[in-house]
């Protein structure tokens, strides 16, 4: 089989400690699928999209991703249960195995780029063991031109091997699987699981690092689009509550769905040139735009064939709730080019409520918006993580704080001071329970949240009269155009008020029992907009 290849004048892997390895340099996506396909490791579906499985690992795994902790990082990360240290030498021991498991293979190595902005880019050179994580990272990255690859030299590198188990009894890993970030090496080495995710995270959280600490860059994470007026919106939220459906608009353009910087002089801009996309029940009637993204050149993870046939079950959740679409973002018609936009004016905080306590929106003041920004109250949903199989309450700080190693405080602070030189509008929206907490109530309708975004971005909730939420103190419309009025006050939705008292005095504890850890860190504006418990309920 012939290739093109194109490679960088400097091509040499001995300086990541690889020898003797049958590099493919820079192929394209169809000469990587034809790989994948004759090695048996993909199938092709209906739709064009190469279809694979990351075998034991179908999500991330936190609790197996390290920092080395050295001169750059030692007073800067915030260390802890998130931002795990590693020693340096015991780092370099495991690169250095790592290197030898790689020589001697067949291996593929991409030059991308992170960082729409030209003045904030990152030059990433990825090598991995499997040709289908290679399609990963050019469907997610930004995609240099032939010309700019003659003479690639890169800042980071990304070592990626799935088929690597650590000891962790002498390489001091927790278990065989393990993504260790070195900020003065550049790298981010991953072995022991093929889960593609690694690879894209373990580069956001680099530059969660690098953009706040070294260029006063504000780094989100949060998708992002634009409106005919060219007025930006801003989506952050974890996992499974609605970044990428949502900023999927086709009255916006996309600028990106995941990973966004916003710069000193107002700038957003997109650190990636793909989406990842969740796609357990996709239908083309709820999520137009990602299921048409479907197509040739885009890769399929962990799903499952209807029997007999090559379309896909999106309902079939047998290998995991976590089944995933990656795919540049030039499968969605409607995006902007390039990929950035202007100072925000509204901003949205998706939580997926389990309690079915939150109201569906609400509109945040100042002290209230950073409260829950710092807080990043969710629902871990299935398969997201390995070991969760049905939604579990969580607060991770930022909305993001398995990828954010500085202090969360850091993060809100510059947030805060950008929206408010920016005086953008910023709602809570629930796209989790309502008239119940999971279990009894159901899922808010995704019909009826686009509406309630559309008329927030369209100016329509600016001049409705408001109600406050007893305990969380949260201003929520009485009125919204194209939903139901009894939804937009999460009481009314339950049978039994006084269960739902309980249940929200019950949250409210949990919400200050977790921000106790940041109280010191937070002003009086921030600490009166926390939820108020009501000694009242039972």
């Amino acid at each position: 089989m012939s290739f093109k290849e194109v490679r960088p004048a400097q091509d040499s892997l001995e300086r990541y400690g690889i020898k003797n390895a049958d590099a493919k340099w820079n192929l394209s996506p169809s000469d990587l699928e034809k790989i994948t396909l004759e090695k048996g490791l993909g199938e092709l579906a209906d739709s064009g999209a190469l279809a694979i499985d990351t075998g034991k690992f179908k999500g991330r795994s936190p609790q197996d991703r390290f920092i080395v902790k050295d001169e750059i990082t030692q007073d800067a990360v915030w260390w802890g249960n998130i931002n795990i240290p590693f020693e340096p030498n015991h780092y370099s021991s495991l690169k250095g195995k790592v290197g030898e498991y790689l020589s001697g293979k067949e291996i593929y190595v991409r030059d991308v780029y992170a960082c729409a902005d030209d003045r904030y880019r990152l030059k990433i050179r990825v090598i991995t063991e499997l040709p289908w994580s290679n399609i990963f990272a050019n469907n997610m990255f930004l995609r240099p031109s032939e010309e700019e690859l003659k003479d690639f030299e890169p800042d980071w590198v990304v070592l990626n091997a799935p088929g690597f188990e650590a000891d962790p009894a002498v390489d001091h890993t927790r278990q065989g699987n393990f993504a260790i970030l070195n900020f003065s090496d550049q790298m981010a080495v991953v072995g022991g699981t093929g889960y593609t995710g690694e690879i894209k995270k373990g580069i956001f959280s680099a530059l969660n690092f690098i953009l706040p600490h070294q260029k006063n860059v504000l780094s989100m994470h949060c998708s992002a689009n634009v409106g005919q007026d060219g007025d930006t919106a801003l989506f952050f939220g974890l996992s499974g509550t609605g970044k990428t459906t949502l900023s999927a608009d086709p009255q916006r353009k996309l600028i990106g769905d995941d990973e966004h910087g916003w710069t000193a002089d107002d700038v957003i801009f997109n650190f990636e040139g793909g989406c990842y996309a969740k796609v357990i029940d996709l239908s083309e009637e709820k999520e137009p735009d990602i299921f048409r993204a479907v197509k040739p050149g885009a890769l399929l993870e962990n799903i499952v064939f209807k029997n007999g046939s090559k379309e896909v079950d999106y309902h079939d959740s047998s290998l995991t709730e976590n089944t995933r679409v990656s795919y540049p973002i030039e499968h969605i018609d409607n995006i902007q080019v390039p990929s950035n936009g202007k100072n925000p004016k509204n901003v949205f905080f998706l939580t997926c409520d389990a309690y079915g306590v939150l109201p569906p929106i609400s509109k945040l003041t100042p002290g209230q918006a950073a409260f829950h920004f710092i807080s990043g109250y969710t629902a871990k949903v299935a398969g997201t993580e390995e070991g969760i199989t049905e939604p579990q309450v969580a607060f991770s700080a930022c909305f993001g704080a398995p990828f954010m190693p500085l202090h969360p405080t850091r993060y809100a602070d510059m947030l805060s001071e950008k929206m408010q030189s920016s005086n953008v509008n910023v709602w809570l929206v629930n796209t989790g329970w309502s008239g119940g907490a999971y279990g009894v109530g159901n899922r808010m309708k995704l019909k009826y949240t686009r509406a309630m975004i559309t008329a927030a971005l369209e100016g329509k909730l600016d001049d409705v009269e408001y109600r406050t939420h007893e305990v969380f103190g949260l201003a929520m419309p009485t009125t919204c155009p194209n939903v139901p009025e009894e939804i937009l006050f999460p009481r009314n939705t339950w049978e039994d008020k006084d269960k739902y008292d309980q249940t929200a005095n019950n949250l409210a504890k949990k919400f200050l029992a977790n921000f106790e850890k940041f109280a010191d860190y937070a002003s009086e504006e921030i600490m009166a907009g926390a939820p108020k418990v009501s000694e009242k309920v039972g």
